[in-house]
């Protein structure tokens, strides 16, 4: 049987949405107002009309099975929007759309609070609520669209690739001064390492990966470790130790000399930062609006940041 809208459950789909949101029947029933046991027939008809189970009941709470985990986002994207079209409807301020985007720290900082104001000052009837945190793939947080930094994959959600990472040492000018003689390993050997902490990856593997591609061993367990990368590559700029930069993100620092790059040698880390959004929402206006601006935005950037770093390689050198 083909579900329809006209079949849709509402009740039963807020009931599993509390359940799933505390993980308590308790819980899901106290924030509904309604008895433990009618929450219960709510969730087990809509088990039963899908023909999977949606929850596990277990003694010490209950857990999403494969196809709960798969309901709730959308479940929730939806009863959120209806509830906030009611309320601007109600409240008679119905020209703004709320859009909810998550962008990684380090990204948000260098730029994408510019981007911002840029894209304001176009949509100003679009609104948007900015969500950060660490750590790469997608965020926790039940959001719009987000930007992520993550590995190449494969997923159902609708993909757009706005820049692969290339990386290369870079530290201040007065350290590079320091060790203008010495090959890129005796460099690498020879100073603090800073490392930028990825979710359950070792401490020191962009460090490797970038030691490996150049063709030298290399200890990188060593050196300080940073929950961004725009603290690592603060502190290189304070004038100790040798951080990854990104040369894209981090163009204008190596542009004006703040961040000295002393050796040509750039590589893909394996990582970039992509843009994610579930294909149901592309028919949403201010979606497709910010998904159009931001990868032209990135394009164009990418154009204007490369000719800055050509710029910039032959200072670099010339500081050794």
């Amino acid at each position: 049987m083909i579900i329809n809208r006209r079949w849709l459950p509402l009740n039963a789909l807020r009931a599993f949405d509390a359940v799933a949101n505390h993980l308590s029947f308790t819980a899901g029933a106290q924030a509904l107002h309604v008895s433990q046991s009618a929450l219960s027939r709510h969730v087990i008809s809509l088990e039963t009309l899908l023909g999977r189970k949606l929850l596990d009941r277990r003694p010490h709470g209950v857990v999403l099975t494969e196809a709960g985990a798969m309901l709730l986002p959308v479940v929730r994207k939806s009863l959120d929007r209806i509830e906030a079209a009611m309320n601007e409807i109600r409240s008679g301020d119905s020209g703004a759309r709320n859009l909810r985007v998550h962008i990684p720290p380090s990204l948000l900082q260098q730029l994408g609070l510019p981007l911002l104001r840029e894209f304001r000052a176009e949509f100003p009837e679009i609104q948007v609520d900015v969500f950060s945190s660490h750590g790469t793939g997608l965020p926790s947080d039940d959001v719009d669209m987000a930007i992520v930094y993550d590995r190449p994959g494969i997923d159902d959600f609708v993909t757009d690739l706005l820049w692969m990472v290339r990386v290369t040492p870079v530290c201040s000018p007065a350290l590079a001064r320091r060790h203008a003689d010495k090959s890129l390993a005796e460099f690498v050997a020879g100073n603090e390492l800073l490392h930028v902490k990825l979710q359950g990856e070792p401490r020191g593997l962009l460090w490797s990966n970038f030691a490996r591609q150049s063709g030298f061993p290399a200890d990188t367990s060593r050196g300080l470790a940073f929950d961004t990368a725009i603290a690592a590559n603060q502190y290189a700029i304070a004038g100790e130790g040798i951080a990854l930069a990104d040369i894209d993100m981090f163009a204008d620092e190596i542009a004006s000399g703040r961040l000295v790059a002393p050796y040509d040698a750039v590589h893909e880390d394996g990582y970039g930062y992509y843009l994610k959004l579930h294909a149901e929402d592309l028919a949403d206006p201010a979606i497709a609006a910010f998904r159009s601006w931001v990868i032209g935005r990135f394009v164009q950037r990418a154009s204007v940041r490369g000719v800055m770093l050509e710029a910039a390689a032959t200072a670099s050198v010339a500081q050794r």
